[in-house]
């Protein structure tokens, strides 16, 4: 059930919906912390692949940055 994004899935999305799945899952890692400091969480694991989700995205947004990989949009031009 606690699996994350796959990279290839993120690839397929537009620069702004990375950066609004983004705030989801800052979000959602939020309201984990603070779940496990209330003593509320039941799945530990959670946390980590929503801070790893987190991380595969800004990966994403750099390498299409640094111009290593293209967006979506960027095969059609």
């Amino acid at each position: 059930m606690a699996t994350g994004t796959p990279a290839a899935e993120l690839r397929e999305l537009s620069d702004e919906e990375l950066v609004a799945k983004v705030r989801e899952s800052k979000e959602e890692l939020f309201n984990l912390r603070f779940q496990m400091a209330t003593g509320q969480l039941d799945n530990n694991r959670r946390l980590r692949v929503v801070r790893h989700d987190i991380s595969r995205i800004y990966t994403i947004m750099r390498e299409r940055e640094l111009g290593l990989a293209t967006g979506p949009e960027g095969d059609v031009a």
